[in-house]
């Protein structure tokens, strides 16, 4: 049984991501942009523009154009945007890379990805020129200099003409983000320039943002949901986004009043403290009218303490990295849906509610995996048709993984997963990832991972492990930092426990569903 969307189809233009945006400024051409909400450095429609124009131009001059791959680590500042934009501009791909990504984790992607060039910030030179190195000895630019390195003011001031460069927005590659998907090690998402178009033009049209807008963007660029939903989105409205590099409390409050940011969009974590800790009530939080969250599961109450305290409405959607990343959100208009929550399917979206272990649908009010199609839809992944198969089937659906139930209003609520992806604080972590490291250790015999809640009821990455014989001395301690040296700080092992043997079936699978249990005995 296929639910639609209850909205009617929107008209998804055929035109790259760039002639959407910035096709026509139309009056914007002087409206601030960008904001650097560290400094309150801004940039106007004109000159991000501008910026664009001469960078696509810097690259065409370097040979890179169209089916090439440019890499981008860093984290949000407006020069964010100039980057991601000039590289779509020259009519290459860009890939955005996790900030917080070993050097080791950064090589794997740009070499996975085939990128041929990599835009950092200083910051990130210590992961970042590593990693370019192992990956082929690609070029590196860095946005805010350093020496022995080509700086983005360089590549900008080139007088070379703008690339003409003919797109099949259909067909070209936008962006290739990296996902685990429903399970694995993290893979390419090949993302058209339709699939952004598409999921922007879905979203606006049940959103109430325009230009009047200010955006507080502190979820990074680099995550779909920063990229499309704060970033981009933003600027296809008209609005104002405020960039922040990194959350922290008092500087994120102090955005917020000093900027008067009225739209802040979050992952759960940041909702605790906006519910909870003192410091929010030094600041005036007057201007924010609506605090938006997802890459992770919002409790209800904590939603409802957070309305309350900063007198704003909350409000939850869902999405994927596969899908450009929305497929369902509470629209702003409807106070009568709860938080709990992810709201109705946005317009163009079809769904099936799948039984994983019949394969047959199942209808209003019972519980299945989440199947979606519609226009931003991924169109696979990166050199990897075997996940591809595996995830977005020969009708073009997507099976998420996640299990949900839509209610006879079209309301659709996430209650478990089927995946064995572990979303700590809105990352993935991918189990499979971790239990490769754990398995390098001399000590280790075998190893699993799950996620489990911890005391603050946040899923977290949890290790059962098996000592090789004699490894007596080697405790959880000593286990999580040797994961802790090799992957990002939101993939580390922050729970051990010791066994005799892993669970496993006679095809050799974790049975992690047998670790679970033992979890909650």
């Amino acid at each position: 049984m296929i639910f639609r969307s209850p909205f009617p189809d929107v008209e998804v233009p055929d035109v790259t991501l760039h002639e959407l945006l910035f096709g026509d400024l139309g009056g914007r051409a002087d409206k601030t942009a960008l904001v650097d909400g560290a400094s309150g450095a801004s940039m106007t429609y004109g000159q991000l523009v501008g910026a664009i124009d001469r960078l696509a131009a810097a690259l065409a001059e370097r040979g890179i154009g169209k089916g090439d791959v440019v890499g981008i680590l860093s984290p949000n500042t407006p020069y964010y945007a100039v980057v991601f934009h000039g590289v779509l501009r020259a009519g290459a791909t860009a890939t955005t890379v996790n900030a917080l990504y070993t050097a080791d984790e950064v090589a794997h992607q740009l070499a996975d990805a085939g990128a041929k060039m990599l835009f950092t910030v200083s910051a990130l030179l210590g992961s970042a020129a590593p990693a370019a190195e192992r990956a082929g000895g690609i070029e590196v630019v860095v946005l805010d200099g350093a020496e022995g390195f080509t700086s983005l003011p360089e590549l900008l001031a080139t007088t070379a003409p703008v690339p003409e460069v003919t797109i099949t927005p259909s067909e070209d590659l936008a962006v290739l983000p990296y996902s685990s998907g429903t399970t694995g090690r993290a893979k390419g998402v090949m993302l058209t320039h339709t699939n952004l178009v598409a999921n922007l033009v879905q979203c606006a049209s049940i959103m109430t943002v325009g230009e009047e807008t200010r955006v507080l963007a502190v979820l990074p660029f680099f995550h779909i949901y920063g990229m499309q939903v704060l970033m981009n989105h933003g600027l296809y409205v008209g609005g104002t986004v405020v960039t922040l590099p990194r959350f922290d409390l008092a500087e994120f409050l102090r955005v917020i009043a000093e900027h008067r940011t009225d739209r802040v969009y979050i992952a759960p974590p940041i909702a605790v403290a906006l519910a909870k800790h003192p410091l929010v009530d030094q600041y005036d939080l007057s201007p924010l009218d609506t605090i938006f969250s997802g890459a992770a599961p919002l409790d209800v109450d904590l939603a409802a303490a957070v309305s309350a305290r900063l007198g704003c409405r909350v409000r939850q959607g869902y999405g994927m990295t596969e899908m450009s990343p929305v497929s369902h959100t509470i629209p702003d208009t409807r106070d009568d849906i709860s938080v709990g929550t992810v709201g109705l399917t946005v317009p163009n979206v079809e769904c099936r509610f799948v039984d994983p272990a019949t394969g047959e649908d199942v209808g209003v009010g019972e519980r299945g995996e989440l199947w979606c199609r519609g226009p931003n839809v991924m169109k696979g992944y990166l050199n990897n048709p075997d996940a591809t198969a595996a995830t977005l089937d020969a009708d073009g659906f997507l099976h998420t993984g996640d299990v949900a139930v839509i209610d006879a209003d079209g309301v659709v609520t996430i209650v478990d997963r089927v995946k064995e992806l572990i979303k700590y604080k809105g990352y993935q972590v991918p189990p499979a990832e971790l239990e490769a490291v754990l398995l390098t250790h001399p000590q280790i015999a075998d190893a699993a991972v799950v996620g489990v809640r911890d005391e603050d009821g946040e899923e977290v990455p949890k290790a059962w492990v098996v000592r090789q014989p004699g490894a007596d001395d080697l405790d959880g301690t000593g286990v999580m930092a040797f994961v802790a040296e090799r992957v990002a700080p939101h993939k580390k092992v922050r729970v051990v426990e010791f066994i005799e043997a892993i669970p496993k079936s006679s095809a050799g699978k974790i049975l992690r569903k047998d670790l679970r249990a033992r979890e909650a005995v």
